[in-house]
């Protein structure tokens, strides 16, 4: 019987015998009040940094407005970026030097400057592609892939592919009734037991054998 990896573990790979540091469980590897990551996303990395917050959200900062959201089955490939709200200038007058933030007393104008501050949510089992860059407010949904070298600006619907800059919807990866029934089956919400049962499902493309195996 197929098991899951255990979502606490810092280097859930092991390679030749040892625990491979280039890829990390997010949730271990991440201690920042403004990232919220969800059980067994993972991110990869060829030269793994100290502080992956840092690495993967560069411009957010601890008690920042907005938030990262990362959901439970992400899966983040090497140089991806999310550029969080708060790197942000403000564009409505005629300059956008952040003169503001220079100094502790008008800090806070600087944020009236820029106004709300979005969120970003990465949803459940999406795949982030090398060197792709997500920009700040965008929503992915369930089942995303994000092409490598892709620069994310709008939000994407569950289950399609993009690529580009601006990324585009290249095709979605099932018809629109497959992907209701994904996302009524929403597998990555299920237990540990139930999803390591349904792994041999995952691989074989067929979206109503795994409704049945859930009882749907």
């Amino acid at each position: 019987m197929p098991t899951l990896s255990d979502p606490r573990a810092m280097y859930p790979l092991t390679l030749a015998g040892e625990p491979h540091e280039g890829l990390v469980h997010l949730a271990a590897a991440i201690d920042h009040p403004n990232i919220e990551v969800g059980d067994h996303a993972y991110a990869s990395s060829f030269d793994p940094p100290e502080d992956w917050a840092a690495r993967l959200a560069p411009y957010l900062y601890p008690g920042a407005p907005e938030r990262l959201r990362i959901g439970r089955f992400v899966q983040v490939g090497h140089g991806a970026t999310f550029v969080t709200a708060s790197a942000n200038h403000p564009m409505a007058g005629p300059s956008t030097y952040p003169f503001a933030i220079f100094a502790p007393d008008t800090m806070a104008a600087f944020k009236a400057e820029l106004g709300v501050l979005p969120d970003t949510e990465i949803g459940p089992d999406c795949w982030i592609g090398h060197n792709a860059m997500i920009m700040p407010g965008v929503t992915l949904g369930a089942g995303v892939i994000v092409g490598a070298g892709s620069v994310v600006t709008k939000d994407v619907p569950p289950y399609a592919i993009v690529a580009g800059n601006p990324a585009r919807v290249i095709r979605m990866r099932y018809p629109p009734d497959e992907v209701s029934l994904l996302m009524k089956i929403a597998w990555w919400d299920r237990s540990s037991e139930e999803i390591a049962e349904l792994i041999p499902h995952f691989a074989s493309g067929d979206v109503a054998g795994l409704a049945r195996a859930v009882n749907l």
